[in-house]
Parts: C-alpha cells; sequence; structure tokens
C-alpha cells in the first residue's frame, strides 16, 4: 500500500454505549441491536482496522513499517501506530478509570505476566505495555468528569449535602496539604467496609435528590449524585464524583487527560484520539473488573487546573488542539461547499475520519471519497493530500508534544 486507502473501524459493543448515535453517523439503521460504545480506527492490537483487501492494519504495518509509519515513527515508537482514533458515544456514565504513565504500564503489565494473569481475562488490568493519555473532543453536548478540583471547594459541596459519617471526608478535604487531602479522602471513600459505604451512599443519594430541585449554586453536582446514586445504589464513587471537575462541554470544545487523572466520561458523542493502548484502572462506576488498590497507586492526587484544552484557529478551516503527547495531535477540518480545494492538516501516519458531508482525498495517486463514519488511512510517505467537498472531518496525526 503506497496511498491513501479506506480504513474499515470496528464497533465495540459495551453496555453503556448508545444504539442510535454511531448508528446515524454510519446511515444505518436505528435503533442498532446492541449497544454501539466506541468506533475504532487505528492498530490496536485488540480490534484493528481493516483494509480494502481484508488485512488488519497491524498486520500491514508489520510487514512494511518504515514504508507506512515512516523511519522517524518507527525509530521512536517501534513498528506501530502509536495512537487510536475512536468515536466515542457514552449514553450511560462510563467507569470511574484513570490510566497509567508510561513507566508504570511497562511494570504493570510486566508484573502481571509473570503472575501468569492471562490477557483477556477481567483480573487483568494491563493489556499492553504502553501509556494512554488521551484528548476528547465533544460532537454533541458531553457532559464528564475530569480531574481533581479544588479540595476546598469539593469539601463545601459534600457539606451541603448534610450527610452524617461525612464529615472527616471534609475534614481531610479542607486541610492545609491539597495533595494529601485528596490522598486520604479518595483512599477512605474507596476502602469503605461495604455496609457502612451503602448507607452513606444512600444518605447521599437521598440528599442529593432533594437539594437537585433548589436553586443551590451546586444543584448540577448534587443532580449527578442522585443519577449514580440511582445506578450504583453502593458504590462509593458516587461521592468521590463530587472531588472531580463536573463540566459540560459544547461542539468543538475538548478536554485532555494525562496519565494518572481520575475521570469518567457521563454522556454525549464525541472525537477522542489517544495514544495507543487499552489501559484502564477503574475505581467504580461500572459493573467491570474494579482495582482499588492499583487504581490508587497510579492516581495523581493534585488539583488539575482548567481542564479545557484550548483550540487553535489554524486558518483555511482548520481547528487543532495542541497536546503534550508526541503520540497524536487531533485537526478538524471544516469544508464549505465553496471552499476548493484544502491542503489536509496531516503529519506522518495519518487517519482521516469523515463526520459530516462528504470528503474527497486526492495524494495525486487514487483518490477516493469519503463519507460519514467512513475514515482514511494516509502513510507516512503520501505526498501532499488535498481534501474538497463540505462538512466536517477529523484528522489524527504525529504530535510535535507541544
Amino acid at each position: 500500500m503506497v496511498t491513501v486507502e479506506l480504513l474499515n473501524g470496528a464497533i465495540r459493543p459495551y453496555a453503556w454505549g448508545s444504539r442510535t448515535a454511531i448508528a446515524a453517523l454510519q446511515g444505518r439503521s436505528m435503533p442498532s441491536s446492541t449497544p454501539e460504545a466506541e468506533l475504532w480506527f487505528g492498530a490496536h492490537p485488540a480490534d484493528p482496522s481493516r483494509l480494502p483487501d481484508g488485512r488488519d492494519l497491524n498486520e500491514a504495518i508489520a510487514k512494511a513499517p518504515e514504508a507506512l509509519l515512516g523511519a522517524e515513527t518507527v525509530a521512536e515508537f517501534g513498528a506501530r501506530l502509536p495512537y487510536l482514533l475512536k468515536v466515542l458515544a457514552a449514553e450511560q456514565p462510563l467507569s470511574l478509570q484513570a490510566h497509567p504513565d508510561a513507566d508504570q504500564a511497562i511494570e504493570g503489565f510486566t508484573r502481571e505476566d509473570e503472575a501468569g494473569v492471562p490477557l483477556g481475562t477481567p483480573e487483568r488490568n494491563y493489556v499492553d505495555a504502553f501509556h494512554k493519555p488521551e484528548l476528547l473532543c465533544a460532537v454533541s453536548e458531553f457532559e464528564a468528569l475530569c480531574g481533581f478540583r479544588d479540595p476546598q471547594l469539593s469539601a463545601e459541596v459534600i457539606e451541603t449535602l448534610g450527610v452524617p459519617g461525612l464529615e472527616s471526608i471534609v475534614a481531610l478535604l479542607r486541610q492545609d496539604d491539597a495533595a494529601q487531602g485528596l490522598r486520604e479522602a479518595v483512599t477512605t471513600l474507596l476502602t469503605l467496609p461495604a455496609d457502612h459505604r451503602e448507607e452513606l451512599v444512600r444518605q447521599a443519594t437521598l440528599s442529593a435528590e432533594r437539594l437537585a430541585d433548589t436553586d443551590s449554586p451546586h444543584a448540577f453536582d448534587f443532580a449527578l449524585v442522585a443519577d449514580l446514586g440511582k445506578r450504583y445504589p453502593s458504590d462509593a464513587g458516587t461521592i468521590v464524583a463530587l472531588l472531580l471537575h463536573h463540566i459540560t462541554l459544547q461542539p468543538g470544545q475538548a478536554i485532555y487527560m494525562p496519565a494518572g487523572n481520575l475521570h469518567a466520561y457521563l454522556r454525549g458523542v464525541g472525537v477522542e484520539l489517544m495514544a495507543a493502548s487499552d489501559n484502564v484502572l477503574r475505581g467504580g462506576l461500572t459493573g467491570k473488573h474494579v482495582d482499588v488498590p492499583e487504581l490508587l497507586r497510579v492516581l495523581r492526587f493534585e488539583v488539575l487546573g482548567d481542564p479545557i484544552s484550548p483550540a487553535r484557529e489554524a486558518g483555511g478551516g482548520i481547528v487543532d488542539w495542541p497536546v503534550p503527547s508526541r503520540e497524536f495531535r487531533l485537526s478538524r477540518l471544516r469544508l464549505e461547499a465553496d471552499s476548493g480545494q484544502r491542503t489536509l492538516p496531516v503529519n506522518g501516519p495519518s487517519i482521516i475520519l469523515c463526520w459530516s458531508g462528504q470528503i474527497r482525498l486526492d495524494d495525486g495517486v487514487s483518490p477516493i471519497t469519503l463519507q460519514p463514519g467512513q475514515a482514511a488511512f494516509a502513510p507516512a510517505d503520501t505526498p501532499t493530500i488535498y481534501a474538497s467537498g463540505f462538512g466536517d472531518s477529523y484528522c489524527a496525526g504525529l504530535g510535535t508534544g507541544h
């Protein structure tokens, strides 16, 4: 393959997914027979995309790594596509989770291999040896919990709940050492005895239901606790959620989650670009495997500033979201019917996803046209790619680290 080619994505049918969003994007009948949570475009071995000749993208890369990825990419990341592009469609909350940094991923993967924990089993935390920083760009309104906020604010919100037994958590959050307060509060909540935990969550849910309908400045947070408490009536993650930034992204806004930041995506549709890993450490709000000690080991107990990653206008209908990751960078190209040809904003091996309208990609060899929900892979040695058509497309390529 020496030219741009269509890329068939893989749908991940997680229970929290939507039965309409991805089907609507791809023009299929709705609702889908099962929830469709993510649409993957990339070469992750768990679910690689397929090329028109039937080969997996990772198989093609293994046979010709430098031709497809470029010598510089292979030298830095090995013979693997270093990022994974997803469409994420959340109808229900995802788990409370964090991802390891690069050293933690290598250590954890090696440790579980040596312990004989089989890949593909629920007890396996580290399914690969790579870190997973990630950027999510909202396409619809997108509600999320992302990173620790000022613990003084969290203390105020929890105190307003008025739940007996949470006074100690408030006191921990109000100590002078913010990092220590967060560490002790999260550890205490996630390791509570079952009977005590269930009673605290029950009372917090009842109080939040009452306060969510008031003019309290924290009503948005209380509505979330009320909802999570109904979904997960014995899960301390319902209360831990109050320690995190609780935001609603508007279309075009994005959040960047570095390693070790606790987060949970709650609802909405977005385009997500990340380092090519599927390592997830869960602490609650899920029926999947939870490993609290391992989560606590990788968490960064530090306040995250403004979690929204600012967009940058690059001209010519192009917007990007610079992040401090060398594995990836995401851009959006918006074409009007009279835009004419535009140079595609790609760097190195690239994936182009058509979101709306229609985009024609011309590399001077074999032009192709993408419809919504279709994607193409452009090898690193592809000459300049010209785009024409109309609508929005997302372009994934290598990052610059700043």
